[in-house]
């Protein structure tokens, strides 16, 4: 049997609030992430992601009683990322409810994070996320993909497929791969980039960034070789339920859980 491919819905929370913008610019506030978490749960999506978006830039701590409300409210897995920089607080998201955790700017400035992560918790629990943006190749990068930290904000002259092999390699069970040039624009994921990084790696790849209607996931699990799609602002805006996601996913072949 086909392995099933996953949709998985990414909530931004910025001050406890749901959270949306385009190319991380301009966020609108949507609402309670508890209500989302329930409303997602019960409509079939297959895990969650919540990403404190402000915590890495603002230099604090996550917020941890929304964790503990989402796990005492849904039945799914779901990961938690922004500002976890130490096995603490790891373990402190991890102890709150979540299956995962998500590293993304902690771990470029102290890869070894991933690797202590992997060991104190399993592979299956770190998941590396990577937001990469479109440059011209070089010789520092040349993929003609730069990883950029901190919301978008900072690029660091790391070439974003060297940087998932170097993580695999330390120990890093899963990749959550978001094009900032594509990022809420809603026209389709970053396919070259998303088949360069899952053909360059043995973990599983979530596609981020540009989905807008089904036949886009179907185009990021398929042409991209993506494992999972990760979707917000046409769920959240309720253009579509996950029923209706999967369901489009499903007629094209996909193999979905329904």
């Amino acid at each position: 049997m086909a392995l099933l491919k996953r949709v998985i819905i990414c909530l931004d929370v910025r001050a406890g609030q749901v959270t949306k913008g385009v190319k991380f610019q301009g966020n609108v506030d949507l609402g309670d992430p508890v209500e989302y978490a329930v409303r997602y749960d019960e409509q079939g999506v297959d895990e969650l992601v919540f990403y404190d978006i402000t915590a890495s830039a603002e230099d604090r701590n996550l917020f941890l009683d929304v964790v503990e409300n989402v796990a005492a409210s849904i039945h799914i897995p779901f990961s938690v990322g922004g500002g976890i920089d130490s096995l603490e607080a790891m373990r402190s998201v991890l102890l709150a409810g979540a299956e995962k955790v998500s590293l993304n700017s902690p771990a470029v400035r102290n890869p070894e994070l991933l690797g202590e992560g992997a060991k104190a918790f399993g592979s299956q629990c770190i998941v590396l996320g990577v937001d990469a943006k479109k440059v011209e190749a070089s010789q520092n990068i040349p993929s003609g993909y730069e990883v950029v930290i901190q919301g978008g904000r900072t690029p660091t002259g790391k070439d974003a497929l060297e940087w998932v092999l170097e993580a695999e390699s330390r120990g890093a069970g899963e990749i959550c791969l978001n094009a900032i040039d594509t990022d809420g624009v809603r026209d389709g994921y970053e396919l070259t980039l998303t088949k360069m990084v899952s053909d360059a790696v043995t973990i599983p790849v979530i596609a981020s960034g540009g989905g807008g209607e089904p036949s886009h996931l179907t185009d990021a699990v398929t042409t991209g070789g993506a494992d999972a799609a990760l979707v917000a602002s046409m769920v959240h805006y309720g253009d579509y339920t996950v029923g209706q996601i999967k369901a489009a996913m499903a007629a094209d072949g996909v193999p979905v859980r329904l």
